[in-house]
């Protein structure tokens, strides 16, 4: 089916899930604007990701999905098709997705073609997994249905409160140096997530080789393990106050890169262009790592056991307790030659 540009007026991107699953999905925006460019452009997702997408100048609507109630989630049906979508990109594709595309009552309906899912389509993204980076895979979607390719941008809202917060806090704090770091011990699983010790001795040797500050940002269910980094680390350094998403990713936005765990936060600050130096074990950095050319990953590649993939280690962590911190720095000394970042 090939799509007639002109007749599509109303659109609807659905994507669920996690924030940096939100967030690598903003990267269909741009191109979105730029095939449809009078369309007005909604964004179906739950409440916790409102913040990633809720005032980007290319949405005019987020609607929720509300996972929880079977209730609110019947009367996304009526208000959908009442909205008169004439394309539905169903960057999700779960069985319930599936079921509100196929009744949407658009034209256009755009999904991948799961077990049990393909009845809710008529234009297909891959059927690939493993094949694309998680980012890159929704673009391959608007390839596939025929659609030009704009750009790779991803985004994440922040607003002038969010700056304005992350400005009171730098100037609270007593930063002897300009070179600003972040620390994230954030990650959705607990298999993801570098032990408090190891960060804190990347901590220490970012700070004794460059001079550096060193902020630890967190975020819900990571104050523990940023306490702990904070209490490890032998040089001075600052936990940041509990933040909403978005001071969160102005606090980001402040520092000249950040070490972080496969997560959330870890794709914010892709989003805004901040330098990461991501920490891999149970997932692959080439499908799930900070997206564009700008960032650095590190795996413990000669496990046998690397890129499990299972929520919770069997063994003993060893991608982490095992992950040389001179290695970490060396990919901190690329991170910071090709990105320009001064020393000072």
């Amino acid at each position: 089916m090939i799509i007639d540009k002109d007749s599509v007026k109303k659109i609807l991107v659905i994507k669920l899930r996690g924030i940096g699953d939100v967030v690598l999905s903003t990267i269909v925006l741009d191109s979105l604007k730029a095939n449809f460019p009078g369309a007005k452009i909604d964004f179906l997702t739950e409440k916790a990701s409102f913040p990633v997408i809720k005032g980007l100048p290319q949405i005019s609507e987020v609607i929720e999905f509300n996972r929880k109630s079977t209730i609110e989630r019947l009367k996304l049906f009526p208000k959908i098709r009442a909205n008169k979508y004439n394309l539905v990109l169903d960057l999700f594709s779960n069985p319930a997705t599936a079921q509100l595309t196929f009744l949407s009552g658009a034209r256009y309906r755009a999904g991948f073609p799961y077990r049990g899912r393909k009845y809710a389509y008529n234009l297909f993204g891959p059927s690939e997994r493993g094949k694309f980076h998680a980012g890159l895979l929704h673009l391959e979607v608007l390839n596939r249905i025929g659609l030009k390719i704009s750009t790779q941008n991803l985004y994440f809202n922040l607003d002038k409160f969010a700056y304005l917060f992350a400005d009171k806090y730098v100037n609270t704090i007593s930063l002897k140096n300009s070179l600003v770091v972040g620390l994230i011990p954030s990650g959705g699983w607990s298999s993801k997530r570098c032990e408090p010790n190891k960060f804190s001795e990347i901590g220490d040797e970012i700070a004794e080789k460059f001079g550096a500050e060193i902020m630890i940002l967190w975020g819900p269910g990571d104050l523990d393990d940023a306490e702990k980094i904070k209490a490890f680390m032998k040089h001075e350094s600052f936990l940041a106050p509990k933040t909403t998403l978005r001071e969160m990713g102005a606090l980001i936005s402040k520092c000249a890169f950040v070490i972080a765990n496969d997560s959330g936060p870890m794709h914010i600050a892709a989003a805004l262009n901040i330098p990461v130096l991501s920490l891999h074990g149970p997932t692959d950095p080439k499908l799930q790592g900070p997206l564009g050319d700008m960032h650095e990953w590190i795996r413990l590649e000669e496990l046998d056991c690397i890129g499990c993939n299972l929520l919770e280690c069997p063994k003993n962590h060893e991608c982490f307790t095992e992950l040389p911190v001179n290695d970490v720095i060396k990919k901190v000394q690329i991170l910071i030659e090709k990105n320009h970042i001064i020393i000072s």
